[in-house]
């Protein structure tokens, strides 16, 4: 197992820079709120203007905490996804998931307008959509799982869930094409990802299924440094392959999946971060990128929901433009400049 004392000061600079990280979040947006005023308020402190006070707690400390989950748990299912499949371009999509979330908020969205009456009942709440996705989701994982029972092949795995997600594709694009102008709208808007639309309770209930899929891949660090190495030589360790993928698979599924159904289909995030701090921590030890991974990934998620609500500004980019803009050309300098690729 690695050593992790000399990564001591490099974890105490990720902290760091995660605390200024959510500081900056929470201190711009649409109303420009003076840093003094930012840390009076949060240490118990006056301030002249009160609703100053009411965006801080009400609005953008739970934004920056959705978005620590929201990049710290997508992060940490592409590091699951890349070791279990032992390929680079795997990520927190590739079992269909997400596409099972999508589907299932297209299904609310877009369908409910084809079953008269459906789109009246009072259910549609802020929760429906969240639940809908999250049934998708879980339906997905449910028939991936039974697939990792039947499958041997871990790459046979991959294909197959590749399949459910474009089989799912093709049911929103038909969804897509019924749909009413009004109902594609809504639609789009979800798609585009957002980290601010959630209330206390959906904050409180993404925060448990981050931590059950958080302790669920602690618990598999042997397993996932032993999948590193081959399934043969894990299975020699006396590793489970059957079990240790339902594992995986299940911690994969509860974060892309209940982070998709809360927030929406947001890229690069998974796909990337784990790269980067392959390279920048230049180890593929777990106990190391688990949560150097997730750390990274919940500052990046800060940085790139702070540049989408474009501060002193009343407009709001897509968070999803904005992951791929910011954070694409980060990890291509990264790799020109090792010139390697660690896996």
């Amino acid at each position: 197992m690695g050593n992790l004392k000399p990564y001591r000061f490099s974890f105490i600079l990720i902290f760091l820079v995660l605390g200024l990280a959510w500081l900056l979040n929470i201190s711009l947006g649409s109303v420009a709120i003076p840093f003094k005023a930012t840390f009076s308020i949060l240490f118990g402190g006056q301030v002249d203007i009160e609703s100053w006070n009411y965006i801080i707690w009400n609005y953008r400390i739970p934004k920056a905490f959705t978005a620590v989950l929201v990049g710290g748990g997508l992060s940490l299912s592409g590091l699951l996804m890349q070791t279990l499949f032992r390929n680079p371009l795997a990520g927190p999509f590739v079992l269909g998931i997400s596409s099972g979330a999508s589907l299932g908020a297209a299904l609310l969205l877009m369908g409910a307008s084809l079953i008269t009456g459906f789109a009246s009942f009072s259910f549609l709440n802020d929760f429906s959509l969240a639940l809908a996705a999250s049934i998708g989701s879980f339906l997905v994982l449910l028939v991936v799982m039974i697939v990792a029972n039947r499958v041997k092949d871990t790459m046979a795995l991959l294909i197959i869930g590749l399949m459910f997600g474009s089989i799912t594709a093709a049911i929103v694009s038909v969804l897509a094409y019924f749909s009413s102008a009004e109902n594609l709208q809504r639609f789009i808007f979800w798609s585009f990802g957002s980290v601010g639309n959630l209330s206390t309770q959906q904050v409180i209930l993404l925060s448990i299924i981050v931590c059950v899929g958080v302790l669920l891949s602690i618990i598999s660090i042997k397993r996932l440094n032993a999948f590193l190495l081959g399934e043969n030589y894990a299975q020699s360790l006396g590793v489970s392959l059957k079990k240790s993928r339902l594992i995986i698979i299940i911690a994969t599924g509860l974060l892309a999946g209940g982070i998709t159904a809360f927030a929406g289909p947001i890229a690069f995030i998974g796909l990337a971060v784990p790269h980067l701090t392959r390279q920048i921590f230049d180890t593929m030890e777990h106990r190391i990128l688990i949560p150097s991974v997730f750390l990274y990934g919940a500052i990046l998620m800060l940085l790139c929901d702070t540049i989408a609500q474009l501060p002193n500004s009343a407009n709001v980019l897509p968070i999803n433009a904005i992951t791929s803009l910011v954070g694409a050309p980060v990890v291509i300098w990264l790799l020109v400049r090792k010139r390697k690729m660690l896996f």
